[in-house]
């Protein structure tokens, strides 16, 4: 039997197409060993017959150009193809395939959130599991080039989760012309067919059509016999509507062709290119944390069951996703401390916070339930979520209701599946817990010896262990956790809403992770940001940084499985700080504020390249804090004398140093909280001192990165040090030469490698839809690894991607994008119009074009109105709005004081993450007066 690849592809001098795939002859995923396709010239396209014994088979295959001129090697977008063939039926098989292009727009739409949630088909009778394609072989050893290829093309098979052209059909069959086309955006209650000229397609009536099954979506199929094969066949894809019986709008351009054929012999499949709609798709969502939800059900705090409410409001006002922060557990102090949603203590593990404990059952106990309704009735008549007495109280309900349900819950087939399926993680999770409850600490270098490693979990927890009850307990309570998730996620998807999860980038250095996995991080580093708008010093995350050498080794098996889970319950995800694939802000262990960190991996100076670009290098005065008597007096004033005494001493030469004890910020932590602790009266003035402490430890100009390299410290022009240096020709040099080449051009290509080599095997993990969050210091090179990659940036008016504008339009947002009036980590819109009345003024006239005109002091519901449409009509796929910036259009409804609906302060690294909805969602649902003209600016938007 014949099977004739072909594909129409224009190419340049030293390029080719090969076709790779699971048959010897196709190389057997192996690069090297390809097929290499003939060019016809007349046709533009590109062909590979392969004879393949006489015997009914599936194989699998994909493009791949080969570009002789730089070497490099691209592999077509998207899943294996895969085709099903039969001699007995056919004895030549001719696929007609179009080159599916990597970085289009289009392909995202193959994404979960549109095949799962917002196109999802309806539901249809179970039939017969389909077999996966298989995956890419491995490479033999000592082939290095091999082996990056096969991956390459194990990659590209797990990609999406979905496999193109497999049916439950039988194969073609001689005469038979077989139609195949991706195509996800189609609504749940249409469906496609084909009109062509060919009597078989209708004749181009529309109410004759070649009607496409979806089994097999987004992959749409059809299969017919044309009357007048030796002809040609022009045709269109149309959408279908069962319930009228006829199609309706029929797709743009030019009509396809099947060519006239004298030969009856062959079967022919033709994988279309995608739907031709007249415009791109875009939607619009909320984003609200859920532990900021409101409920009449709730205890004081959001529940996973509150996302079903807010998915009923989604519906009414056009919304098609719901973005959330983190919810991962957080546990670690049993204090306010654990509400930082992106200090996880597991990667995994849910947080308690988030159950509905009349979800696992009613208290059977009279007296306990009616402190449970007291307590409910406490809790929510807060404006704010109390923490700490919410999470005591919740765990001292889930302690009795784990107590009353044991026997049914260890009984519960649901349970066993779950544990199955997720021991893995969960045992170690429940093991960290109990531990961490049995020592008081997560600390797990502070346990006794046997427990600082993880050993022999599965018999520690095991359930005829005598103190089984301190692990079953998270046991219980993490299946009820996932139960009550996956119930709101089934709803959102039915509801046609997508629910859009959060990556935090780094681990928390107390976890379950850090201690199961400690070669995975580097814990004698720090992560944070650079400074930027939310925090002058830097940020200090004081999350340990990844080994991604080590990670490397194993195939990211980490990232994959942390990725695959969060697939479990989203379609959507937000990567937190997606510059960190490229490049992390890292400190070292003993700083405390961000300005001494570096980036990592980095490119630093050699002290002679520094000598030779700055003309001299003396390390006392480049790498060590420079401090002197008149900064001492600007910093500290009257206290100056009194500083100096206490933390100081004169090095000679007008040079002082800090004492030994006090010589990093890290040491002046811990000397000030013990002053803190013995005079807690001077508290405020202790806390002024360490400020201005940490300032000094701050004036170097470089910082030292080991065997002679080193960074120039971030911002150092605004450092005491570099303002009083010798000479202007040393400051120009040091900024100009040394400093914006190091931070803005040394590094770009080295990143953009870092982020290809990274990024992918996280990217396709998993079928969802991924955005990055892209704010702050962005080099160059990442937006087109994004776009490369299909990863939708972030835009935010207040902080747009160019340093030189002061403002971004979110008409100028890229489609894979989304646009955002602000964050979890800004201010409202409302709260922002106050902050800066100089600022607030500029914006009014040359963003929303009220020109001479004076802004009004408050941001009354017209301007936020004004601020939300201009979003709305950005051509950006998502534009996604924190609630409070939605509400701030409904004068009735918003809060009366904005400056209390600010989420985070970044520039606080303990903040109390403490914010609540002040109203229920009972209530927003039921508001009509302010849902229908909402519903009307994103219906009169296009993103309805």
């Amino acid at each position: 039997m014949i099977i004739r690849f072909s594909l129409p592809y224009r190419t340049v001098f030293g390029q080719r197409l090969a076709v790779c795939g699971s048959r010897p002859e196709l190389g057997d995923w192996l690069l090297a060993g390809a097929a290499l396709m003939r060019y016809d010239e007349a046709t533009t396209c590109w062909s590979f017959d392969l004879e393949v014994p006489d015997a009914a088979g599936t194989l699998t295959y994909k493009y791949v150009l080969l570009d002789a001129n730089t070497g490099a090697q691209h592999w077509e977008h998207g899943p294996n193809r895969t085709v099903t063939y039969d001699p007995a039926r056919t004895p030549a098989l001719r696929l007609a395939d179009y080159w599916r292009a990597p970085a289009q727009p289009e392909n995202e739409l193959q994404t979960a959130a549109f095949t799962k949630a917002l196109f999802r088909r309806p539901a249809r009778p179970a039939a017969p599991a389909e077999t996966p394609a298989p995956k890419a072989k491995k490479a033999a050893r000592g082939t290095k080039a091999a082996k990056d290829a096969a991956d390459v093309a194990e990659t590209a098979a797990t990609g999406n989760n979905q496999q193109l052209a497999t049916t439950n059909q039988p194969a073609p069959a001689a005469g038979e012309t077989v139609f195949q086309l991706v195509a996800p955006r189609v609504a749940p209650h249409l469906g496609l067919c084909i009109l062509g000229s060919d009597p078989a397609l209708g004749a181009w009536d529309n109410t004759k059509g070649l009607v496409l099954s979806d089994a097999n979506y987004p992959t749409w199929t059809g299969r017919v016999t044309l009357q007048n094969p030796g002809e040609d066949c022009h045709y269109k894809y149309a959408m279908w509507d069962a319930v009228a019986g006829h199609a309706l709008d029929m797709e743009g351009g030019e009509n396809r062709v099947v060519p006239a054929t004298q030969d009856s012999t062959a079967a022919r499949v033709f994988n279309d290119e995608g739907y031709r709609h007249p415009d791109a798709w875009r939607g619009a969502g909320v984003a609200l944390p859920v532990f900021a939800m409101r409920s009449e059900s709730g205890l004081g705090v959001g529940e996973f069951s509150d996302l079903k409410l807010l998915t009923d409001w989604a519906v009414q006002t056009g919304l098609k996703l719901v973005q959330i922060l983190p919810i991962n557990d957080t546990t670690a102090t049993h204090t306010w401390v654990d509400s930082y949603p992106y200090a996880a203590i597991s990667v995994f593990a849910l947080h308690p916070q988030f159950i509905h404990l009349e979800g696992i059952a009613a208290l059977k106990d009279k007296n306990t339930a009616k402190e449970l309704a007291q307590l409910k009735q406490e809790f929510n008549a807060k404006d704010f979520v109390d923490y700490e007495p919410v999470m005591n109280a919740k765990w001292k309900f889930l302690k009795l209701l784990y107590k009353q349900e044991k026997q049914n819950f260890l009984a519960d087939a649901g349970y066993r599946a779950f544990y199955a399926s997720q021991a893995e993680w969960l045992v170690p999770y429940a093991a960290f817990s109990a531990l961490r409850d049995r020592f008081g600490t997560a600390d797990f270098q502070q346990w006794p010896e046997e427990f600082r490693s993880p050993r022999n979990l599965e018999t520690l927890t095991a359930e005829n262990a005598p103190d089984y009850d301190e692990y079953g307990l998270f046991f219980f309570v993490q299946y009820h956790l996932d139960k009550q998730l996956l119930a709101a996620v089934d709803y959102a998807r039915s509801k046609g809403v997508v629910l859009k999860g959060d990556l935090p980038i780094g681990i928390y250095r107390h976890s379950v992770d850090a201690w199961t996995q400690p070669e995975l991080y580097h814990m004698n580093r720090q992560a944070g940001a650079p400074p930027d708008d939310f925090s002058t010093t830097g940020q200090n995350w004081r999350f340990p940084t990844y080994n991604w050498e080590r990670m490397a080794e194993d195939g990211y098996k980490w990232w994959k499985q942390r990725m695959g889970h969060l697939a479990r319950y989203f379609d959507a995800l937000r990567i937190d700080h997606i510059l960190g694939f490229f490049r992390i802000w890292e400190m070292p262990i003993e700083s405390v504020e961000g300005l001494l960190g570096h980036f990592s991996p980095a490119l630093p100076l050699h002290r002679h390249e520094i000598e030779r670009r700055l003309g001299w290098f003396d390390y006392s005065r480049l790498c060590e804090p420079y401090i002197r008597w008149h900064m001492l007096q600007e910093i500290f004033q009257g206290e100056a004398q009194n500083v100096f005494d206490e933390y100081m001493y004169d090095a000679s030469y007008g040079r002082i140093h800090l004492k030994e004890e006090v010589d990093n910020q890290r040491k002046i932590e811990a000397y000030i909280a013990q002053k803190i602790a013995d005079y807690p009266e001077h508290a405020e003035y202790f806390q002024w001192v360490q400020t201005g402490l940490f300032k000094l430890v701050n004036e170097v100009l470089f910082v030292p990165a080991g065997d002679d390299f080193y960074h120039p410290r971030i911002t150092l022009n605004k450092s005491y040090s570099f303002r009083e240096l010798d000479s202007d020709e040393d400051r120009r040099r040091l900024y100009d030469d040394i400093y914006l080449d190091f931070f803005f051009r040394r590094h770009e290509e080295f990143w953009r490698q870092q982020g290809l080599i990274k990024l992918p095997p996280v990217r396709y993990a998993t079928d969802m839809l991924i955005c990055g969050e892209d704010l702050g210091m962005v080099p160059a090179s990442v937006p087109g690894v994004m776009k490369e990659l299909g990863i939708l940036g972030l835009n935010i008016q207040r902080m747009p991607a160019d340093p030189a504008t002061e403002f971004g339009h979110p008409d100028a947002a890229p489609y894979l994008s989304v646009v955002t009036t602000s964050s979890h980590d800004m201010s409202t819109i409302r709260g922002w119009w106050e902050e800066d009345r100089v600022r607030t003024q500029r914006f009014f006239e040359t963003m929303l074009g009220h020109w001479r005109e004076i802004a009004p002091f408050y941001c009354e519901p017209w301007v936020a109105r004004e601020i939300l449409v201009q979003h709305l009509h950005s051509p950006a796929m998502w534009a996604i709005f924190p609630l409070q910036d939605l509400l701030a259009i409904d004068g009735h409804l918003r809060r009366a004081n904005p400056h209390d609906e600010q989420i985070n302060v970044p520039s606080n690294p303990t903040h109390f993450w403490k914010y609540r909805l002040h109203l229920p969602l009972e209530e927003l649902v039921e508001s009509v007066g302010f849902n229908e003209p909402l519903r009307a600016l994103v219906t009169n938007s296009g993103r309805a």
